[in-house]
C-alpha cells in the first residue's frame, strides 16, 4: 500500500457519517506544521552557521530530522512490517540518514524538510479532491418536522419511518426520499442530477433527500429510510469508487515494490563500485549513492494516477455521473460499441397520443369524451396516455355502465344505452379495422405506433395512435457517439416494426427486436466478440443481466434499484448526452495519467543520469524529485474542473 493510498483511506468518510473524517484534517495540519517547523530549524542552523557552536547546530539538525521525518519514518516502517514490502518512505529516510553520516547535515535536513512538505501537500491535494463527497454529506439534514396527531414534532432524521408524513418548508432541504401528498413547489435537484434548473413537484411526485424545496411548503410521505435514500446511495457509490483502484494504479503499486528493491540493490553496488571503477573518492561515492536513493525513488510515478482518478470521480459526482470504481472510469475511454435498451433509455418510457382519426360521420368531441371516460377506469399505460391527451379539451363528464376489461384486448362499456368497444383491431373486428379510412392503421403501425380502435354500436368510428416517443436528447447523444467511432445498437423486446421505426428515428447503426432478457445477454456477448470494449445502457430489471455482462454497464438514474446496483456507471438524470461527457472525462483522465507517467519517468531518468555525471547536488536532487511529485498531483487535480 502506498502513502497516497493510505491518505485516501484516511480521507474517505465512513458510510453514514455526516462529514469527512476528523482524522484527515488533523493529519493534514499536523504534517504541515511538522514540515514548517522542521524548515524553521534548518533556517536557524544555516543562518547561524558562523555564530553557533557545532554541537548546537547538530542538535538543531537532529530536531529538524525528528520533527520533519518522524511521521514518514513511522509510516514507512509500519508499512514495511505490515505489508512485508519495501517502500519509498524508507528510501527517503535512508538517504537523509546516510547524508548526515558523512557530514552533509544541511542536505539531509533539507531532504527531510521537502519530503515532509511534499507529503503534507499530497494530503492537502487529496483532501481537496474529496471536497465534493464532503460537501454532499453536509447537505444531509439532521432533523425533520414530523406530522403527528398532536401537531408538529422536530425529530432526528434517522428516526423517520416509511409511511411517516413530514412538513418541508420553503428554503429547507428534503431530509429523506418521499412522495408529495399535499402542496406544490419547485425543487432544486442539482445535488442529485447535476442540473441547476428547478423541477416542479406536485401531488404524488417523488422528492429526494438532499434537494432543496424552493417556493412552497410540501407535505411528504416517507418512502425510504435514511440509509436507503438515493442521496445515501450516491455517497456510498462515490466512496466505493474512491477506494477501488484502476488497473493502471494496481500495476503501479505492484511495480513500486519491485522497483524499490532494484534501487536498493543498485545503491548497494554504487557504494563501492565507482570508487574502484571510476576512481571516485569514498566520500563522493557514498554521496552519489545517497543522491541516487533520492532521485530514483518513484514518488512521482506512484502519484501519477490516484489523484487524477479521484478528481475525475469527484467531477462526475458533481455533474450527476457516478462511477463505481476507477476501473470503469478508465475503461469508458476505450468503449467501441454501446448497446441501448429502448423503453426509458432511448425513449421517454411513456406513450403519447400522436394521431386521432375520426370517421367523417362521427362527432370528434363525443368520441374523445367517451373514450376518455371509459379509459379513466383503467390503469393501463395506453389508457392513461389517452386520458392525459383529453384532459385539457374541456369535455363533458359521462356516466359509464357495465364496463368490462377483456385482458390483453380492450374494454367494453355502455353509455346512455349505446355499446362501445375500445381496443385492438382483432377485438373490434379485423376486417373493419383494416379497411377503416382506407387502411390508415397500417400506415401508422409501420411508423412504430400502437393503434387503439373506437367502436360505436358495432361500427368503428375512430382510432387513436400512440407511441413511446424518442427523447429529445437521444438523437444528439447517438450522433456524438457515432462521430467518436462508437457502434450503436438497440436491444428491445418490441416487435420488428416498432423497433425499426425507433432505431431509424434515433439514428442508431443497428437494432435487434423481440429480445428477452437472456437474449440481450447473448447479444452483448456477441458484440464483445466483435469489439474489445462494449457498454450496455438500460434502466429496467430486465436489463440487469445485460448490464452485468457488458464491460461497462450504464444505468439510467430513474431506473429500477436492480439496474442501479448492477451497473458500473449511473446517470443520475435520464440524460443520454451525459454518456458522451462521461467518455470525454475518461479520455481526459487517461491523457493526464499518461502525461504524468511520461513526465515522472523522464524526470527520474534525467536526475539519475545527472547524478552519474556528477552534475547534480543533493539539494537539487531533492527539489527535482519532490517538485515533480507535487507537479503530477496538481496536474491530476485539473480534472476537478
Amino acid at each position: 500500500m502506498t502513502s497516497e493510498t493510505r491518505s485516501i483511506q484516511a480521507l474517505t468518510p465512513s458510510a453514514g457519517s455526516n462529514s469527512p473524517s476528523r482524522f484527515s484534517s488533523v493529519k493534514e495540519h499536523g504534517e504541515l506544521a511538522g514540515a514548517l517547523f522542521s524548515g524553521l530549524l534548518i533556517l536557524i542552523a544555516w543562518l547561524g552557521e558562523p555564530y553557533l557552536p557545532i554541537s548546537f547546530k547538530v542538535f538543531l539538525y537532529v530536531c529538524a530530522y525528528v520533527i520533519g521525518g518522524f511521521a514518514k519514518a513511522k509510516e514507512g516502517l509500519e508499512e514495511t512490517l505490515h505489508e512485508r514490502e519495501l517502500n519509498v518512505e524508507l528510501l527517503m529516510i535512508l538517504a537523509a540518514v546516510g547524508s548526515a553520516s558523512i557530514g552533509y547535515w544541511t542536505e539531509g535536513a533539507v531532504l527531510i524538510f521537502i519530503f515532509a512538505l511534499s507529503g503534507a501537500m499530497e494530503t492537502y491535494t487529496l483532501n481537496k479532491s474529496q471536497k465534493e463527497i464532503g460537501s454532499l454529506m453536509k447537505l444531509q439534514p439532521e432533523e425533520a418536522l414530523l406530522i403527528t396527531r398532536a401537531g408538529y414534532e422536530q425529530v432526528p432524521v434517522k428516526k423517520l419511518e416509511i409511511g411517516n408524513q413530514i412538513l418541508i418548508k420553503a428554503g429547507e432541504r428534503v431530509p429523506s426520499d418521499g412522495r408529495v401528498v399535499k402542496g406544490q413547489s419547485s425543487v432544486d435537484e442539482s445535488t442529485i442530477t447535476g442540473e441547476s434548473v428547478p423541477v416542479s413537484k406536485e401531488l404524488s411526485q417523488e422528492v429526494y433527500a438532499g434537494t432543496v424545496n424552493i417556493s412552497g411548503s410540501l407535505i411528504v410521505e416517507i418512502t425510504k429510510t435514511t440509509d436507503h435514500t438515493l442521496f445515501q446511495k450516491i455517497i456510498k457509490m462515490v466512496q466505493s469508487a474512491q477506494n477501488e483502484k484502476s488497473p493502471s494504479q494496481l500495476f503501479i503499486e505492484r511495480f513500486e515494490s519491485n522497483y524499490v528493491k532494484i534501487v536498493l540493490s543498485v545503491v548497494a553496488l554504487m557504494l563501492f563500485l565507482p570508487h574502484f571503477l571510476l576512481g571516485w573518492s569514498w566520500m563522493d561515492t557514498f554521496y552519489r549513492a545517497m543522491i541516487l536513493l533520492v532521485v530514483a525513488s518513484p514518488c512521482a510515478l506512484v502519484a501519477s494516477i490516484m489523484p487524477a482518478a479521484l478528481s475525475a470521480i469527484s467531477n462526475g459526482a458533481r455533474n450527476g455521473v457516478l462511477y463505481k470504481g476507477g476501473v470503469h472510469l478508465e475503461n469508458l475511454a476505450h468503449i467501441n460499441a454501446i448497446a441501448f435498451d429502448k423503453t426509458g433509455t432511448l425513449t421517454n418510457g411513456k406513450p403519447k397520443v400522436t394521431d386521432f382519426l375520426v370517421d367523417p360521420d362521427a362527432d370528434e368531441n363525443e368520441l374523445l369524451a367517451v373514450t376518455a371516460a371509459i379509459e379513466q377506469e383503467s390503469n393501463h399505460p395506453l389508457a392513461q396516455a389517452i386520458v392525459l391527451y383529453a384532459a385539457d379539451k374541456n369535455l363533458p363528464e359521462l356516466t359509464i355502465e357495465n364496463m368490462q376489461d377483456v385482458s390483453g384486448q380492450g374494454v367494453t362499456a355502455s353509455i346512455q344505452g349505446v355499446q362501445w368497444k375500445i381496443g385492438k383491431g382483432d377485438f373490434v373486428g379485423n376486417e373493419q379495422s383494416r379497411n377503416f379510412m382506407g387502411g390508415a392503421a397500417q400506415g401508422l403501425a409501420s411508423e412504430g405506433k400502437t393503434i387503439v380502435f373506437i367502436e360505436r354500436g358495432g361500427i368503428i368510428a375512430g382510432l387513436i395512435a400512440l407511441k413511446d416517443t424518442v427523447r429529445k436528447e437521444t438523437k444528439q447523444a447517438i450522433e456524438t457517439l457515432k462521430s467518436r467511432g462508437i457502434y450503436t445498437v438497440m436491444l428491445t423486446g418490441d416487435n420488428e416494426t416498432t423497433a425499426k421505426a425507433i432505431a431509424e428515428e434515433a439514428g442508431l447503426n443497428h437494432y435487434i427486436a423481440e429480445c428477452m432478457p437472456d437474449e440481450k445477454v447473448k447479444e452483448v456477448k456477441r458484440l464483445k466478440h466483435h469489439f474489445q470494449q462494449v457498454a450496455m445502457v438500460g434502466d429496467g430489471i430486465n436489463d440487469a443481466p445485460a448490464l452485468a455482462a457488458a464491460n461497462v454497464g450504464i444505468a439510467m438514474g430513474e431506473g429500477t434499484d436492480v439496474a442501479l446496483e448492477t451497473a458500473d456507471v449511473v446517470l443520475m438524470k435520464n440524460d443520454l448526452p451525459k454518456i458522451t461527457k462521461a467518455i470525454q472525462l475518461s479520455t481526459r483522465m487517461n491523457k493526464i495519467v499518461k502525461q504524468n507517467v511520461v513526465f515522472s519517468i523522464g524526470m527520474i531518468m534525467l536526475l539519475i543520469i545527472s547524478n552519474f555525471l556528477q552534475a547534480l547536488d543533493l539539494p537539487l536532487g531533492v527539489i527535482g524529485h519532490e517538485g515533480s511529485t507535487i507537479l503530477v498531483i496538481l496536474n491530476g487535480l485539473r480534472l476537478l474542473k
